[in-house]
């Protein structure tokens, strides 16, 4: 059975109402040890997310402008407003987390596999996703760090588990999550499907194997195509 998104998410979620003032933002983030924070509506639908980077973006600017009392000129606002830097200077003004956060947020369902949510993060950059019912409301959050813990599986369960996808076929040993499997198949095309079954079972880093088989079916297959 494959690790779904529920099963290592966190439902205890540190999140804001969309009008939840500056303030309100980094206080949540300070306290509860996070560096984002999901930004909802008033019926709790995910909207956006706000983090440390948005924030910062205020500091940014009045940094660019040489003093917290230096107001940039109308010209010099303008270019950063529809330039590449727009969406950070237009950050920097915000005062609410609806006003600071960044929207829409690239979000998983409950029921989406592990492996899919951690594409997600790697294609968007992200380190944390806002996991959301059909409805689009809030229900959980899933970090690297969570989707990491499937490593953490004990070897006796990756065994079990690793047999009972071979059903018995093979002999099987797992060390530090790393499988080995011996023995001889019918066909060719059987080894290859049990190594393939081995390494899509959860927490397993790497598999080994010295199988053998009786026929090689693959190298029977005919080549289509030419001249």
């Amino acid at each position: 059975m494959r690790t779904l998104v529920e099963n290592v998410m966190t439902t205890d979620v540190a999140a804001v109402n969309q009008n939840a003032s500056f303030h309100t933002v980094a206080e949540l983030l300070i306290s509860r040890g996070v560096s984002g924070l999901p930004v909802l509506d008033d019926d709790n639908h995910v909207l956006g997310v706000v983090s440390e980077a948005d924030l910062l973006a205020k500091e940014e600017f009045k940094e660019r402008y040489y003093g917290d009392d230096y107001r940039p000129p109308l010209r010099a606002r303008i270019r950063h407003t529809a330039g590449s830097e727009g969406s950070g200077y237009r950050k920097s003004l915000g005062e609410t987390a609806g006003a600071l956060m960044t929207s829409p947020a690239h979000t998983t369902a409950p029921d989406a596999a592990i492996v899919t949510a951690a594409r997600l993060m790697d294609r968007h950059g992200v380190k944390r996703l806002p996991v959301v019912d059909a409805d689009g409301r809030l229900v959980g959050i899933v970090s690297r760090r969570d989707l990491i813990k499937v490593f953490l599986r004990l070897d006796k369960d990756i065994e079990q588990q690793v047999r009972d996808a071979l059903h018995g076929k093979a002999e099987v040993t797992v060390t530090d999550a790393v499988v080995t499997l011996t023995g001889t198949y019918a066909e060719r095309s059987q080894a290859v499907t049990a190594i393939r079954l081995a390494e899509n079972i959860d927490g397993v880093v790497a598999v080994h194997d010295t199988l053998d088989w009786k026929h090689d079916d693959i190298a029977d297959l005919p080549i289509w195509g030419g001249a």
